[in-house]
């Protein structure tokens, strides 16, 4: 791939001149003075850049000539960095006075050449003597921007090298600078210091940020991972072979040296990993004694990856403070004015790989029923890697681009790139309640704890040859837990998103169930079957209350009492009303019969059936009688029983 063998030049920094103009043209810088060239620019993701100056001084005053606009925010960032004590006594700048607090009979003022430009001085007097003098201020500046490269390989790794892209539109060029950028976006307001202001205060903007109309990527961050067993071994050191400067170099980047990793020159850029030397080295089969040689192995073609830097020492050294990545760049850099500089940040080897992802998006239709193809890799760098774009290579072709999400140290980027419509993707839903606790008995009531359960059932469908390693990005159910979910899940609480994997056979289909459950506390009537289940359940714990489980079993045989004679008087009742629809039948029938002479016979069977029928119907009321008379009494044994239990149970949240 050519895009990877061209070798980048001048501390990797790849000048993409924006404009043919320069300061030339008559430009105004937006900040300048003779006295005090720009030593340094660091460059913020707000809008904003800090710039030093540095230089002798052995004048009584330095001027500086800026932009009306920039007054303010010169004067409320100013910073004079001086051994022994600053030597600036006062900062002096005109006030821009409106014109109708001018006198109406006065002559207009003239206006000199730098205020028909739009410039303003400000003087910084000074004692006179001479100085080595650093002055600091922040000033606008458009935002620098990352920009990425993934070449994913088999076995997990991939390369990954990250630019910056750092435009300078100051009017004025800077010359071998020190050049930082700064991942992150710290408070940074307009301060209109230089204008004389009358309350309200000044107004603060905030340009914020524009989304793209992208697929949205998923990102999980870093868990803590399990010990290792005590039977594996100790990792490999790094290569013995590797000078102090390289490993400080790479130490320093986060590269890591080792040899073999398949970069051509020698060195990997990788996690440190390198092959065992000296006693520590498994001979090889050839040379342990009586093994025949083997034959000549053939060449393995390479496979296309990242040029690395020749030196590691040119990367941009990586380091957090205050929270915020920095990247400072090693070598100093030119940057003409209204041109664009794009310098090389890391390049290094992370685990990596391509895969798809079900993550439907209303700006893609077809995302409903198919998975889009996905760079997932995770950020083995120390600090963070902003917002930007990603290319995705695999096996020296071009996959597709992807916007990366802002990704913290340690976490892991899914970046969807295209749509795979050789996977089909269908969802269904079923609802269900499943089990039941005992949450509080207070006051002689129950309150219960049940699980409100959804099951998503995502049927997954492999139209392809190959085999696909797929996740579901599965929305999660704001207070719902996942119970049993499949091994590899990752829950990502912070965008209330799961991925759940799946693999999938060439032409297969596979059912992925994700169970989630909700805990609702209710009120349950002590005789229900909710209430029976909770309060067995809880008897049954052992780690339950003794002294409540034992109150518990006293009352429930006096529950059990009162359920069962409550069911014989509700079948009583129905046998009741049986026999009386019973009888009314039967003195239908007399009535029907009652003028026919021919009929005595089966008059006299129904006669004899309705006083049968009265009969079983006074039995039947008087045990109905018998059972009314005893219930009450059960009832308010029942509530004796349970009137001094007293608990609660704190809310279940990692059940199942």
């Amino acid at each position: 791939m050519r895009v990877w063998t061209q070798r980048a030049r001048c501390g990797f920094a790849l000048a993409l001149v924006a404009a043919a103009a320069t300061a030339a043209c008559g430009r105004e810088a937006i900040v300048a003075t003779d006295a005090l060239p720009v030593k340094r620019v660091v460059v913020y993701r707000n809008g904003v850049a800090y710039f030093e100056r540095s230089g002798h001084v052995d004048k009584d005053e330095v001027r500086f000539k800026m932009k009306q606009t920039e007054v303010g925010d010169f004067l409320a960032t100013l910073a004079v960095m001086e051994q022994g004590g600053s030597s600036v006594r006062a900062a002096a700048f005109p006030l821009k006075i409106d014109d109708e607090e001018r006198d109406p009979d006065a002559p207009p003022p003239l206006l000199t050449d730098d205020q028909k430009k739009g410039l303003e001085t400000v003087v910084l007097t000074l004692d006179g003597k001479s100085h080595d003098l650093e002055v600091g201020y922040v000033a606008e500046s458009p935002v620098w921007r990352p920009s990425y490269r993934l070449v994913v390989h088999s076995g997990g790794e991939a390369d990954l090298q990250a630019w910056g892209i750092v435009e300078n539109l100051s009017g004025e060029d800077w010359k071998n600078v020190k050049l930082s950028l700064i991942a992150g976006a710290p408070l940074a307001f307009r301060a209109e210091l230089g204008t004389p202001v009358i309350p309200p205060r000044p107004t603060v903007t905030d340009e914020g940020e524009v989304i793209a109309a992208v697929p949205h990527g998923e990102t999980s961050l870093a868990q803590e991972p399990p010990a290792p067993p005590a039977s594996v071994a100790a990792a490999p050191s790094p290569a013995a072979d590797a000078s102090p400067d390289e490993e400080a170099a790479a130490s320093r980047t986060g590269g890591g040296l080792g040899h073999g990793a398949g970069t051509g020159s020698g060195q990997g850029f990788g996690n440190g990993r390198g092959r065992l030397s000296g006693a520590h080295q498994t001979p090889a089969p050839h040379l342990r004694k009586g093994a025949p040689p083997p034959p000549p192995a053939a060449k393995a073609s390479p496979m296309p990856s990242i040029s690395p830097p020749r030196n590691l020492r040119s990367l941009a050294a990586i380091a957090v403070e205050g929270g915020a990545t920095r990247y400072d760049l090693p070598l100093p850099v030119t940057i003409p004015d209204r041109s664009a500089t794009m310098v090389m940040l890391l390049s290094r080897q992370v685990s990596g790989e391509a895969l798809f992802l079900f993550a439907p998006d209303d700006g893609v239709p077809d995302s409903r029923s198919h998975p889009f193809r996905v760079g997932r890799f995770t950020n083995g760098t120390p600090g963070v890697l902003e917002r930007g774009p990603i290319a995705v290579f695999e096996q020296g072709a071009f996959l597709g681009q992807g916007m990366l999400d802002p990704l913290p140290a340690g976490a892991t980027a899914t970046v969807p790139f295209a749509l795979e419509r050789s996977i089909a993707i269908d969802l269904d839903h079923n609802f269900d309640e499943l089990g039941e606790r005992i949450a509080k008995i207070e006051n002689g009531e129950l309150t219960v704890e049940r699980d409100r359960v959804t099951q998503a059932k995502y049927r997954l469908r492999n139209g392809g040859d190959a085999p696909a390693k797929l996740l579901v990005k599965h929305p999660r159910i704001a207070g719902a837990r996942l119970f049993a979910p499949p091994p590899g899940t990752e829950d990502n609480v912070g965008s209330g998103t799961a991925l759940v994997p799946a693999t999938l056979s060439a032409h297969g289909t596979v059912e992925l169930v994700v169970d989630e459950r909700a805990i609702e506390r209710q009120p349950a009537d002590w005789f229900s079957v909710i209430a029976d289940n909770a309060v067995k359940a809880y008897r049954a714990d052992p780690k339950s209350d003794a002294s409540v489980v034992q109150k518990l079993a006293a009352a429930w045989l006096v529950r059990d009492d009162i359920v069962k004679k409550r069911d014989e008087r509700d079948r009583l009742s129905r046998q009741a009303n049986d026999l009386s629809q019973a009888s009314e039948e039967t003195r239908r029938n007399l009535r029907a019969i009652e003028r026919n002479k021919t009929a005595e016979a089966l008059r006299q069977k129904l006669t004899a059936r309705l006083a049968e029928t009265a009969a079983k119907q006074d039995d039947i009321s008087r045990k109905i009688v018998e059972l009314d008379s005893k219930l009450p009494e059960l009832g308010v044994r029942f509530s004796e029983a349970i009137r001094d239990i007293q608990l609660t149970v704190p809310v279940t949240t990692t059940r199942g």
